[in-house]
């Protein structure tokens, strides 16, 4: 979009969330080892539809902000600097739109949704053809009943639905009716505001993953339901290139200063060709040479960074998570230690994980075989990764 974003994910975690315990808000209580919010921003964050991520906080959070950021894997770029919320909801969703300042859609979220699937983000966009928003909502399964000191009279429930977050809408639109809200009073939801303000909502198929978490039951609840339906599985790779004169040496996917570089039909990573293969075992879907064939004409000098990409987009197809990254360097030359870090970053960068969820270690083998006399480079890498258990 012209002077502005496409769709952008306003994620509301500004409250304190008490209810649920743990001594922290809510929405930074860890889940499956990660921040309650690191999961929702990791759903928008691998979902090709969303351009920005737009985080509104409360005072004092930014660090904690920090933390869930990193670790969802999130690539920094993607997100808009955080704004702190206001006293209530809607008061910190008005600060979230003020901030994005121009986009076409926005998706709306409560922070304590973790589980966002990738489906209801696709039905939603597709919902905003002909209306100005769009909510998930699934059907009313429980008898509804009046309440009091005894059971009251039951509550037809046709026609009644459960709403759920995210929100989408047309940018321009919830903006005017947030700001055109009167100030005292509440509103339950953002649909709310926009269909006051005269737009029509459609209704799209929510998920029971979208159930909100409020009590520390239910933080329990979210904890053996992730534990249930994902099982880890562990990948292991192993490359080899030699030496070559008259060509770049890149290792991890970094440029490394060296008289020689490595020889190959891509640009010879060998680091990142073990970890791409390590990737690929830990989903059983062949090797690096099945998915990029050295006799294709067209990976000839080829970034690795596409192979890692590549195999890193077949696990999040497939449902999964990757945890962490353990990669070994074997060589006599050049030195490693110097450059550790910067391989390490971009090791993180491309895989969307956190710095401490990627090792890096070199050895070398006392000047015995090719590697001890310096013939050529050897890596070995071992990939963590949780999968869907029916995987």
């Amino acid at each position: 979009m012209a002077g502005g974003f496409d769709i952008v994910a306003l994620i509301v975690a500004a409250g304190k969330g008490e209810r649920a315990g743990g001594g922290l808000p809510k929405q930074y209580r860890p889940i499956g080892g990660k921040p309650m919010l690191a999961h929702a921003i990791q759903a928008f964050s691998r979902h090709p539809a969303i351009d920005r991520i737009q985080l509104v906080i409360g005072a004092g959070q930014e660090a904690l902000c920090a933390e869930a950021m990193a670790a969802s894997g999130a690539p920094p770029a993607l997100f808009l600097p955080s704004v702190t919320g206001g006293a209530t909801r809607r008061e910190s969703v008005l600060r979230g739109l003020e901030a994005i300042g121009k986009a076409r859609l926005v998706m709306i979220h409560d922070a304590a949704r973790p589980f966002l699937p990738a489906a209801v983000i696709d039905r939603l966009v597709a919902a905003l053809g002909g209306a100005g928003g769009a909510v998930p909502a699934i059907p009313v399964a429980d008898t509804l009943a009046r309440g009091g000191p005894e059971l009251g009279g039951a509550v037809p429930r046709d026609g009644l639905v459960r709403v759920q977050t995210p929100q989408s809408f047309a940018f321009d639109a919830i903006l005017a009716a947030h700001r055109a809200w009167p100030e005292e009073l509440e509103a339950t939801d953002d649909a709310q505001i926009l269909r006051a303000a005269g737009h029509a909502v459609a209704i799209v198929a929510g998920d029971p993953a979208l159930e909100k978490i409020t009590f520390q039951e239910d933080v329990m609840t979210a904890e053996q339901r992730l534990g249930a339906r994902m099982v880890t599985r562990v990948g292991m790779g192993f490359d080899v290139h030699a030496f070559a004169d008259n060509t770049d040496l890149w290792l991890a996917g970094i440029s490394i200063p060296h008289s020689r570089g490595l020889a190959g039909h891509s640009d010879a990573d060998v680091a990142l060709h073990a970890i791409t293969d390590a990737m690929l075992g830990a989903i059983g879907d062949g090797d690096i040479g099945s998915h990029f064939p050295p006799s294709d004409p067209q990976w000839r000098g080829a970034a690795s960074d596409r192979f890692v990409e590549h195999a890193r987009g077949l696990i999040e197809a497939a449902g999964g998570v990757i945890d962490h990254v353990d990669l070994t360097i074997i060589c006599e030359a050049p030195k490693i230690d110097p450059h550790r870090d910067a391989m390490r970053a971009r090791v993180a960068a491309l895989l969307r994980l956190p710095e401490r969820g990627v090792s890096i270690k070199a050895t070398t083998t006392e000047r015995l075989g090719f590697t001890g006399r310096g013939e050529g480079i050897a890596a070995q890498a071992i990939v963590t990764v949780r999968v869907p258990e029916d995987r």
